[in-house]
């Protein structure tokens, strides 16, 4: 492998310490490098495999595309408080649809979040949630106005609604783990930041590793590999532009 390949991996790895072999493999491609990741995985310092994702049970796996996932999970703040960040995601390329931050859940703010994240028509047919009593009469009520089933899971059984918990650990991981929060504002930004990221820049978990609406791979014809910030530095994303 050319010496300044292996370069650009040394440099990617200790710019993305969060970063392993797949990600960096990712980025490379989306350059128009193209290395296998077991190259890759030989060149870094540290490399750890993660284990694969959780198995989708038949159902979940024929209505992909009509299936939306919403939960709740806490943060805690600087100053001892826990903040509750309500996501919802849209199964078909794992796209988030919205996230929202309060100190205070409840049924009719939880009901308004997804008059937000589906205007007009775009409602999925399916939503999959847990058993939280935060789902009351009031939020009931609207996903029935929008004409949607909803599909709730057994209870303490996470693993029914893998996509969402697979999005929060990610969100923690390579966000929330890594700044300090002092107030909803604050986690509302950060969250803003990385979600941005993760539509735009972040390479998906599957074979292409390309970002989720991103544009063409840049050609390595087109000049010098610039290294461009995210979320206050904690990600990075790597373009050719001309010289």
């Amino acid at each position: 492998m050319a010496a300044h390949i292996e370069t650009l991996i040394r440099r990617m790895q200790v710019a993305n310490p969060l970063w392993g072999a797949p990600r960096i493999h990712g980025e490379l491609r989306k350059l128009g490098i193209e290395v296998a990741q077991t190259t890759v995985a030989k060149y870094l310092r540290r490399y750890r495999s993660t284990p694969p994702s959780q198995t989708w049970r038949t159902f979940l796996r024929n209505h992909v595309a009509q299936l939306a996932s919403i939960d709740f999970f806490t943060v805690p703040t600087a100053t001892f408080r826990v903040l509750f960040v309500f996501v919802v995601l849209a199964h078909g390329r794992r796209r988030i649809v919205h996230v929202n931050v309060t100190a205070r859940p409840a049924a009719d703010w939880t009901a308004q979040r997804l008059r937000e994240a589906w205007p007009d028509d775009t409602a999925p047919r399916f939503v999959l949630r847990d058993r939280d009593s935060i789902y009351a009469p009031a939020f009931r009520c609207t996903v029935s106005g929008f004409g949607i089933e909803e599909v709730i899971t057994a209870p303490h059984a996470p693993w029914q609604n893998p996509f969402v918990e697979r999005l929060i650990g990610t969100l923690r991981r390579e966000c929330l783990d890594h700044v300090i929060v002092w107030n909803e504002r604050g986690l509302r930004r950060y969250l803003r930041q990385y979600v941005a990221y993760y539509h735009r820049f972040r390479p998906t978990s599957h074979s292409r590793r390309t970002p989720r609406f991103a544009g063409p791979s840049s050609c390595p014809a087109l000049g010098p590999i610039v290294e461009v910030a995210h979320v206050g530095g904690l990600h990075h994303h790597y373009e050719r532009r001309a010289a």
